[in-house]
């Protein structure tokens, strides 16, 4: 056991185990009981930390889109130099997209399941937090239009969220090899953009930071 590592809570527990089950299985394919079994209550017992399905869902989605925003405006905060606020940024979506690729599957399938109220918040905290890494690219790539830098944040999006789609055949991709590679990607998508340096490195298989 990793001293450094928080214990997880209950709560904690239920959830990253509702993630992974909807993710599999759909929302409607799991049921409490099942989610119960996963950390060892009884289904009935969940209803003592979630009024339901539906509120795990909701916490999931609203959970995961709040937490991407406040790392990103901490990261871009910490680091006043936009080349490596723009590092930070990409590094810290690598990570989420490679260590919680359910709730990216939940997102894609289940967001519209969320109460109108629900699926508002989750829609204005991705829209803050397209500003947050559009703010960074526009002052590392002056010369690019707006649109073509929400483009290009939109690119780069699209290619680390695509971690779901890997490991079909049964077999883990190395997490340090897939960051490195997805760095590539992202750093690729971003050098299409006009006006800005090369200074960006890339992220090697046996680099974890800095």
């Amino acid at each position: 056991m990793n001293p450094t590592k928080p214990v997880e809570n209950r709560r904690e527990q239920i959830l990253r185990e509702a993630a992974r089950l909807f993710a599999e299985r759909g929302f409607h394919g799991v049921g409490v009981d099942e989610i119960g079994a996963a950390v060892g209550i009884s289904g009935p017992g969940l209803y003592r930390h979630f009024p339901g399905k539906d509120a795990m869902l909701a916490e999931l989605l609203v959970g995961i889109s709040d937490r991407l925003l406040a790392a990103g405006r901490m990261r871009v905060a910490e680091t006043p130099d936009p080349l490596r606020a723009l590092d930070a940024l990409i590094r810290g979506h690598i990570d989420f997209a490679i260590d919680d690729r359910p709730l990216i599957t939940l997102h894609d399938r289940e967001l519209d399941r969320l109460r109108e109220s629900d699926r508002k918040l989750v829609r204005q905290l991705q829209r803050q937090y397209v500003e947050e890494w559009v703010g960074v690219v526009r002052r590392v790539y002056p010369g690019a239009t707006e649109l073509e830098v929400r483009a290009a944040v939109h690119a780069v999006f699209g290619l680390l969220n695509s971690t779901p789609h890997l490991g079909g055949q049964g077999a883990e991709p190395d997490r340090a090899a897939m960051a490195a590679l997805l760095h590539r990607l992202a750093l690729s998508a971003l050098e299409a953009l006009e006006g800005g340096p090369a200074g960006l490195r890339p992220w090697t298989a046996d680099r974890t930071g800095g």
